[in-house]
């Protein structure tokens, strides 16, 4: 029971991290963007981020999905960490969050 909790609170860490990170074109971190399409988390604390960018041609292409993998193992819980990037289905702005949404005055 204690290990569920355990890797709630690394879900939560994860989190935490993701929304540090943001989108250098957008003043909104990649978490509320909706860029982080689904977080796993296995027994062994491998962490696997499937996320998509603004645009296949987004000039972060390269850097954003290595500042999240470094920024996930930093956490110290965390053993190892996957980035799948993907463009099925495209990002489009209604996946931002509500949040986002206010802070970009789309609301």
């Amino acid at each position: 029971m204690e290990e569920q909790i355990n890797m709630n609170e690394l879900g939560e860490s994860i989190v935490k991290v993701l929304k540090t990170i943001f989108d250098p074109e957008i003043p909104v971190d990649i978490y509320e963007l909706g860029l982080i399409y689904d977080v796993f988390v296995n027994e062994d604390r491998e962490v696997k981020i499937l996320m998509t960018l603004t645009s296949p041609n987004c000039p972060v292409a390269e850097t954003l999905p290595m500042e999240v993998q470094e920024k996930i193992k930093s956490i110290d819980s965390v053993k190892d960490v996957e980035i799948e990037l993907t463009f099925d289905p495209p990002w489009d702005k209604d996946m931002m969050s509500e949040e986002a949404k206010l802070e970009l005055g789309m609301l």
